[in-house]
């Protein structure tokens, strides 16, 4: 017959944290949530590590090359979604690893022969003062002036006024040389008393800007996620079905990881992509590998070579696996077991693989109930899909903002390669669905604000890493009535300012 667990399959929400002894030097600001992303030999550091323990999910709706560049700025990875061409994949992240940080393309570019009239619908469109002027108007044409609001008075100028006649012309601009640092440009900056620098190479073609306004954003984020060569870390996913095609290419583009993409990962499917990036590239290309539930899928993958394992089928909020297949395993149980295998195979062979909660986090605290489970990093979609960043697009519904949120196994985005268990190539039904998610602004202020609630958690745990946590955290089992307790009860809310925080 077949084999029946005793224990039932458990969520983040049927647990809380114990609360251990605090010592003074417990505070948020000397918490570090620094962690491996691949695998390490006992006493060697790993190649990758991140310094927040966010990962953004392999999506469409998540995941493109803005998500990888506000993500790594907080010291995360994102991994830019597979279901899409391999060039349009390879051409997101080669411009993410691009994106030099305090670097910005410019977006807002007229001609010289356009009016005063296409400067005002510009600026009414991008929002932004500064307007490059090129001789074909494009973002890498040749610089021949840049207008500002101080180059202009509506109320004085006839609209129809050729822009040549009222910009700053190149002669009189300060510019930096492409090859400069980020350091030199600032300095050229507060050094002539502007607020923009352009940067432009030999053939005086614009490259990027850097802004007075964006030293001070730079500054606030003592995160972000470097490579050796001062890039922003980047990700990305890949199937079973065209990895020979596209993993040289996102290797070529600059990727730095990758990872299977898949709903169920305890598969021939993964042991022959695995070993044929093992056999092509050695140990080089860093690629995890899963989602698994339980220790036997673990130790699968980990012999295969995966870097790191994702952990977790059917708890994202937009996934019904479950009710459509019948499969998977709640989340906390899976992290629990999963954990358990992974410091059993360190112990055993002195390899240390990391874990990735995929999926089932509703809450803030769910992060850091999966930290102190075992897993090592989070994997996240509805959390990044609010942002300003998410790829998606921004609706009012209702009276209310929201964004649209799709999983990979809906009829939209007919992502089969995830879901592919050989055969044909096509989706035979539906494990996902098309949603909303309430708007939530920008990701830096979110980010921060989850992170800061990890910090004070552990703080209370009085640990100050997560390998600490791992080791040290004690976890209870709550009943339902205590899960009513842990809420607002028995009294009469006020009524909560639209204009506050929810």
């Amino acid at each position: 017959m077949a084999t029946v667990l005793k224990e039932p399959s458990r969520t983040f929400n049927e647990y809380l944290i114990i609360p251990g002894y605090s010592g003074a030097d417990a505070i948020p600001e000397n918490v570090s949530l620094k962690t491996p992303v691949v695998r390490f030999q006992k006493g060697e550091e790993p190649e990758i590590s991140m310094n927040i323990p966010l990962t953004s999910a392999v999506m469409q709706a998540v995941s493109d090359n803005n998500m990888a560049v506000a993500l790594a700025k907080e010291g995360g990875i994102s991994f830019i979604f597979g279901s899409q061409s391999i060039e349009s994949q390879a051409a997101m992240v080669k411009k993410a690893k691009s994106h030099k940080a305090g670097f910005v393309p410019s977006d807002s570019n007229l001609r010289p022969d356009q009016t005063l009239q296409d400067v005002i619908d510009l600026k009414a469109e991008k929002g932004h003062s500064t307007v490059s002027i090129t001789e074909d108007g494009t973002s890498d044409g040749k610089l021949v002036g840049i207008v500002t609001s101080r180059d202009y008075r509506v109320s004085r100028m006839d609209v129809d006024t050729p822009i040549s006649e009222f910009m700053t012309p190149f002669d009189k601009l300060i510019y930096g040389k492409d090859g400069i640092t980020l350091s030199e440009a600032n300095d050229i900056i507060w050094d002539n008393k502007v607020n923009q620098l352009p940067v432009i190479d030999d053939n005086q073609r614009l490259k990027a800007f850097v802004f007075r306004k964006d030293y001070d954003s730079h500054k606030e984020n003592p995160n972000e996620l470097l490579d050796a060569g001062k890039r922003y870390v980047v990700g990305a996913g890949i199937n079973t079905r065209d990895f020979k095609e596209r993993v040289p290419a996102l290797v070529d583009a600059g990727v730095d990881i990758m990872t299977i993409d898949s709903s169920e990962g305890y598969s021939e499917w993964q042991a022959i992509t695995l070993k044929w990036i093992r056999d092509t590239y050695g140990n080089k290309v860093k690629v995890g590998a899963g989602n698994v539930v339980d220790a036997d899928g673990f130790n699968f993958l980990a012999e295969c070579g995966a870097d790191f394992i994702k952990v977790g089928i059917g708890g994202g909020s937009i996934c019904i696996t479950r009710e459509q297949k019948g499969i998977g395993r709640g989340q906390a149980s899976s992290i629990i077991e999963v954990a358990q295998a992974r410091d059993e195979y360190f112990k055993k062979t002195g390899t240390y693989i990391p874990i990735c909660s995929d999926g089932g986090i509703v809450y803030d605290y769910h992060i850091t109930l999966a930290l102190a489970m075992g897993a090592d990093f989070v994997m996240l979609g509805r959390y990044f899909a609010r942002f300003d960043e998410s790829p998606s697009a921004k609706l009012m519904v209702n009276g209310n903002y929201v964004k649209e949120y799709w999983g990979e196994g809906s009829a939209r985005a007919r992502n089969w390669q995830r879901y592919d268990l050989g055969g044909d190539g096509k989706m035979k039904f539906e494990e996902g669905v098309d949603s909303y998610v309430p708007y939530a602004g920008t990701l830096h202020d979110n980010v921060l604000r989850s992170l800061n609630k990890v910090k004070s958690t552990m703080c209370n745990c009085g640990v100050l890493t997560i390998p600490d946590l791992h080791k040290n955290a004690k976890l209870t089992l709550v009943s339902a009535v205590s899960i009513v307790e842990g809420g607002a009860h028995d009294v009469i809310p006020k009524e909560i300012s639209t204009t506050g925080n929810k």
